[in-house]
């Protein structure tokens, strides 16, 4: 069985998408606004509700948070322990012999955010849906509707691989090496610290420098943007194959679509502040830089 590329496109799938080893996903969840006074950035609610209404026939709905995070901090989306992963996608029918597909819904974070987190578990045969259900959608292919139906339950077993994460005391460490760069997948007011943080403190990692998930998407069709143009903004903000690469956010998730376009452009020593601002902004014995 080959190895898929990891962007697949929406035409590649409708090809392969009665194949018996194909396990298909939406990974999608969304962040409501916290009720006022509460100590969250924002309130976690799974997709399953938008995957009802309409997903790609035969897909299965994975739970983020609910299913695949760490359930002992108050930090969402942590990475959990190796063995409630192996869990959690062998429930859902992930064994060595699959093929992984993963899409989202506005945007493919939450894809990517999985497609990382296999990586780090030692699983290769996994791809990201370019353009996700939007672009599906908009080519006027066939939905189903409903609960998922779900795959036979496997075996998963994971080979954990060292570097794909990094606490704070890292990233407080790497600051300071030449050898590393720090990467803010946030919008350009936050990275600046010109607008009031959902956070804690407004602000960035000191020294990091900023390439905004949102400016490496297709507005419209949530499609990556081309590798050339992903290049281009990488390298106008120093980013070179030489160098160590630690890409955070707001919770760990939009830094993966920077994540995965450096990882097809041949970027190979990278890794994820998994934390993010969500950790750092709240913590006053760390610096925070604005402006």
């Amino acid at each position: 069985m080959s190895v898929l590329n990891e962007l697949i496109t929406t035409t590649e799938l409708a090809d392969i998408i009665n194949q018996p080893e194909l396990r298909l996903f939406d990974c999608t969840t969304y962040l409501e606004p916290a009720p006022e006074g509460s100590g969250q950035p924002y309130l976690t609610v799974s997709g399953r509700h938008t995957f009802e209404a309409g997903h790609v026939p035969g897909a299965d709905f994975l739970d983020l948070q609910g299913e695949f995070s760490d359930p002992n901090t108050e930090l969402r989306f942590m990475m959990p322990d190796v063995a409630r992963l192996e869990r959690a996608f062998g429930g859902h029918g992930v064994s060595s012999a699959s093929r992984v597909v993963l899409y989202g819904i506005g945007t493919p974070m939450w894809a990517t955010r999985f497609w990382w987190m296999l990586k780090s578990l030692g699983f290769e045969n996994v791809a990201v849906l370019d353009g996700g259900l939007d672009k599906w959608k908009l080519e006027g292919r066939p939905l189903e509707t409903g609960p998922a139906k779900g795959y036979q339950p496997a075996t998963f077993t994971a080979r954990p691989r060292d570097g794909f994460f990094v606490d704070k005391h890292q990233t407080l460490a790497a600051s300071s090496e030449p050898g590393t760069i720090i990467v803010n997948a946030l919008g350009p007011q936050f990275h600046k610290g010109l607008e009031p943080s959902r956070y804690g403190r407004p602000g960035r990692v000191p020294g990091s420098c900023n390439v905004s998930a949102a400016t490496l998407l297709d507005p419209k069709t949530k499609a990556f943007v081309p590798l050339a143009e992903a290049e281009t903004k990488f390298q106008a903000q120093g980013i070179t194959k030489d160098k160590r690469v630690i890409a955070y956010c707001g919770g760990g998730i939009s830094a993966t679509v920077d994540l995965f376009l450096l990882h097809r452009l041949g970027y190979d020593n990278l890794t994820l502040y998994d934390g993010s601002m969500g950790e750092w902004a709240k913590d006053a014995s760390l610096p925070i830089e604005t402006g």
